[in-house]
């Protein structure tokens, strides 16, 4: 089967490459560089034999002229433009767990209207609502080991800590390819997590053993809210289809580093433990330090 890809080259797009290649479908593959989702006649003609459309171009920051409007919502309208002339029969959005209207925040809100304009679109789709995902190359990962590798100090941020289900990019990959290839999942808007809910500082603590170091973890009071419900109505998984993998130390070390480094830094871990808890104590000196400095400026006035 003829299968566009778009965002090929991120994180998703890519592990969603490496298992349809093997399968022998025909894949058009799209990065910025190929075409940046603004031309809409270079889209129809890159889509043209396609059947079905992976829609996971997508940014989580607004850098210049990529902003949220431009790449979720003017993008995706330019997609589906595309594949209604191309003749595509389906198309599969990924778009993020709590996307909503009318919430204050532009980048749920612009995934909600990417959302609402594939619904809308007259053609068979599945839109897939992940939370956060994990795996090899994910920003997850990514960030908290070179943040435990810096400055191994992290905030659970909220009036309490808040929940996440981690979702492995493994499963994620064989939900979108029963709704790409097998056609599963016909004009359905359904919520792609992990089977385990756990709270973030947990999640630090598991990436911070397989990275042989150690965190310190405190409390900062302002309002946030968990990564474990959708933010609008779905439909459940098929039975099937509902991921299995859990955020164990064994898949983390998959994602992050080979065994082999996870060993040698487990082992240096263990030989400057004595280092490590007073670079600790260093730390959180600083960090009270710092806080007494800050409220004590505020009773001043200052």
């Amino acid at each position: 089967m003829k299968v566009a890809i778009t965002g090929a080259s991120g994180f998703v797009g890519t592990h969603l490459t490496r298992r349809l290649e093997p399968e022998g479908h025909e894949l058009v593959l799209l990065s910025r560089q190929v075409c940046d989702l603004s031309d809409v006649d270079l889209l129809t003609q890159l889509f043209t034999g396609c059947k079905t459309i992976a829609h996971c171009a997508g940014i989580n920051r607004e850098v210049g002229a990529q902003t949220y409007a431009r790449v979720h919502v003017e993008g995706t309208r330019n997609v589906v433009e595309a594949a209604k002339r191309a003749g595509v029969e389906k198309v599969v959005l990924l778009s993020f767990l709590r996307a909503r209207p009318d919430c204050g925040s532009s980048y749920h809100e612009s995934k909600w209207a990417a959302e609402e304009i594939v619904r809308n679109s007259g053609l068979d789709y599945t839109v897939l609502k992940a939370g956060v995902i994990f795996g090899h190359g994910d920003q997850m990962l990514d960030h908290l080991t070179h943040a435990l590798h810096t400055f191994p100090v992290f905030a659970t941020v909220g009036l309490k800590e808040k929940s996440i289900r981690p979702l492995a990019i493994e499963d994620l990959v064989h939900v979108m390819r029963a709704a790409l290839i097998d056609r599963r999942m016909k004009r359905q808007t359904v919520a792609v997590l992990g089977p385990e809910e756990i709270y973030l500082s947990e999640a630090v603590r598991r990436v911070a053993e397989v990275a042989g170091k150690q965190s310190l973890m405190f409390p900062l009071r302002i309002l946030s809210e968990g990564v474990v419900e959708p933010g609008s109505p779905v439909v459940p998984l098929p039975y099937d289809l509902v991921p299995t993998r859990r955020f164990t130390i064994e898949q983390i070390r998959d994602g992050v580093l080979s065994h082999e480094e996870a060993q040698k830094a487990q082992n240096e871990n263990k030989l400057k433990g004595e280092e490590k808890r007073v670079s600790e104590w260093n730390i959180i000196l600083c960090l009270l330090y710092f806080f007494v400095t800050v409220f004590v400026s505020v009773l001043k006035g200052e």
